[in-house]
């Protein structure tokens, strides 16, 4: 039997790598990139192996789109080399970092590695990806609760965010032709290392979300992990164009 395979990007630490393991434990390969920690994307393709599936770990500055056409060829090779195959299922445009800052005071470099990371970044690859997407294959794209609640300090993240959000839909009705669906995945807040672990290290910060979130705790990594596998299951293969928060019901 044919191992369907997932390319997550920023899969070799908080919710990229959980979602590599959720998935690796439903019989998904995994392709995944990192940025610059390559031992520790190694330590994760061991126990995804460790799991019964095979994984391979790529390099990706998901900001530089310069490298793009690079690692479309080291995707390529990384196929033919361990599946014997020209494509891959699923593409998880994960990859990205917190940055916090009041609108007043976000420059305009914050402003552009935020755009390039999340917004750029994901466009442009996803495009170069293309020719490598199965056909009947799904995306998912991953967006956050702050593109529909507000608190200060996010304008510039959120808006891209947002900005992937409407992208989701466009992309869901051109790709519908080779039967791809697209949808997007908006955490809550996770107690993970992103954004410097703010939500994770912060007691009174993390109170105050539980405070606010109808389930009465903030996110685990499990928590969004385990929503990535669903998702990209046969079950939701109708599911198209959708935006679906997971986020234990915040701000509601």
């Amino acid at each position: 039997m044919t191992h369907r395979i997932a390319l997550i990007t920023g899969g070799s630490r908080g919710l990229g790598k959980n979602a590599a393991l959720k998935l690796a434990a439903k019989g998904i390969d995994i392709l995944l990139t990192y940025n610059s920690n390559q031992q520790e994307a190694e330590k994760v393709v061991g126990e995804i192996e460790a799991l019964g599936a095979k994984a391979a770990a790529l390099q990706l500055n998901v900001g530089d789109i310069s490298g793009f056409e690079t690692f479309a060829a080291n995707v390529q090779k990384q196929l033919k080399q361990h599946w014997q195959r020209d494509t891959f299922d699923y593409l998880v445009n994960n990859a990205g970092i917190g940055l916090y800052g009041s609108f007043a005071e976000t420059s305009e470099a914050v402003f552009d590695e935020l755009m390039n990371i999340h917004f750029k970044g994901p466009f442009f690859l996803t495009q170069r990806l293309l020719p490598l997407i199965q056909d009947g294959g799904r995306i998912l794209n991953v967006s956050t609760g702050l593109a529909r609640f507000a608190l200060p300090g996010f304008a510039a993240y959120a808006s891209m965010k947002g900005a992937m959000e409407v992208l989701t839909r466009y992309q869901a009705k051109e790709l519908g032709a080779r039967k791809i669906s697209v949808n997007i995945i908006a955490p809550g807040a996770i107690e993970t290392d992103f954004g410097g672990g703010q939500v994770r290290d912060n007691a009174e910060m993390n109170q105050h979300i539980a405070a606010q979130t109808a389930l009465g705790r903030v996110g685990q990594p499990d928590d969004i992990g385990g929503a990535i596998a669903a998702l990209l299951s046969d079950e939701l293969g109708w599911m198209n164009a959708q935006r679906i928060e997971v986020s234990g019901g915040m701000f509601l």
